[in-house]
């Protein structure tokens, strides 16, 4: 099959988090809300609805300059439990129309239905059908872009937010995409930007024009890659996830961050995630690892190996922790970071010899702990209880306080 007639969608739902409480809570519609981390433990923003994006507040911002800028917003506590459940849901309208969905995360999602049009429609049909369903059976709305590949499908659910839809056609290419910023493309960071501007490069048609040697002289390989995406070429094929080899979570931050303390914080929180991702799953893990992408598109990827299987935070997170602090410079900007755990194993599968000289109590509480936390949010509510995010240090036993 041609490339170009593939059908690509991505959906990415409207400030997800806040959405969800705004339908959940009538009082809160209209109203400018921000989810995250709270002021004393130094958390940040996760998500702010679109009345609080009108003060300047945007996700993985500080939650103390958020306060600064928007006193009057109404501040919440990051609900997973809720947010995982609707993000099921959501999936399962997806799976109504393809097999073929590679969620991204939560609240966002690429969509192949190419075959699907023999069923359902074209692919217009089908993105306006899931914007429907989403609407009518959740009561919230989501912005979807389709297009021929994923880089063009994701660029397009940008073009017309909130609940929006907007189609990019091979034939496009040049009137939609060409014009728009170099700044929009896949791989330019805010250096790279500056480096192309520099060169007079500020779109993204002069970039689709620029020499491709010349390019990769500049960029190396990813100057290729870009140059590529520019032209409208992206083959990258849309992976369902069928069988789990690792658990991770990611995200992509809408402004280069570089402060490490901001930085630990959303690794706590997707260290956390990912670990009750794991034990609902009956899973445990041995191999711990981050994920850095800088401006330039450049990332690095590193992991240690644990003595022992687990999904316990405490243990995975102070990997973690460890791993940031042994390979981050502070100061960097940082525009993607991630948490994964891989070399999984169900829990009946794995036999472990105890330590017969060493203490095993504080795995038993960590375990116990996290026992306890599951069974509570799954009763009450998924932030019922939760950890303090402290990042000031440890004590003498290394311990976090």
């Amino acid at each position: 099959m041609d490339a170009k007639q593939r059908a690509i969608i991505h959906i990415d739902m409207d400030a997800f988090y806040a959405a969800v409480e705004q339908r959940d809570n009538p009082e809160l519609q209209g109203k400018p809300v921000i989810i995250g981390g709270s002021v004393e433990s130094r958390g940040v923003v996760s998500t702010a609805s679109y009345e609080a994006r009108t003060y300047g507040v945007h996700s993985a911002m500080p939650m103390a300059e958020a306060h600064r800028l928007c006193p009057n917003g109404i501040y919440l506590p990051v609900d997973m439990q809720k947010y995982r459940r609707v993000s099921q849901q959501i999936m399962g309208i997806f799976h109504r129309f393809t097999p073929e969905v590679e969620a991204i995360s939560l609240d966002e999602a690429f969509l192949d239905v190419t075959a699907s049009q023999r069923l359902f429609g074209t692919a217009e049909e089908i993105g306006y059908a899931i914007k429907g369903l989403i609407k009518t059976e959740l009561h919230l709305t989501a912005s979807v872009g389709l297009s021929y590949n994923k880089f063009l499908a994701k660029l397009a659910s940008d073009m017309d937010k909130p609940d929006g839809f907007y189609k990019i056609a091979p034939e496009e290419l040049e009137a939609k995409v060409w014009p728009l910023p170099v700044r929009r493309m896949m791989g330019v960071g805010g250096k790279t930007a500056q480096l192309l501007e520099g060169m007079g490069v500020r779109t993204i048609g002069q970039l689709a024009n620029m020499n491709a040697g010349l390019l990769e002289h500049i960029l190396g390989k990813q100057g290729l890659v870009m140059h590529e995406v520019a032209n409208g070429m992206d083959n990258r094929p849309v992976e369902p996830v069928r069988e789990s080899k690792s658990v991770g979570r990611e995200t992509t931050f809408p402004q280069d961050i570089g402060e490490q303390y901001v930085l630990e914080t959303i690794l706590f929180t997707l260290a956390d995630d990912v670990c009750h991702t794991l034990r609902t799953s009956g899973l445990k893990g041995k191999t711990i690892s981050i994920k850095i992408r800088y401006p330039d598109f450049r990332s690095i990827t590193r992991a240690v190996t644990l003595d022992s299987y687990t999904a316990s935070f405490e243990p995975v997170f102070d990997a973690v922790q460890q791993l940031m602090r042994d390979n981050y410079q502070d100061g960097t900007p940082v525009r993607l970071i991630g948490v994964t755990v891989s070399s999984l194993k169900k829990d009946d599968e794995i036999i472990e010899q105890p330590d017969l000289f060493g203490d095993d109590s504080r795995k038993v509480r960590q375990q116990e702990l996290n026992r306890v936390m599951d069974k509570i949010n799954a009763r009450y509510g998924g932030d019922t209880v939760h950890r303090a995010r402290k990042l000031t240090g440890r004590d003498k036993n290394g311990e976090l306080f």
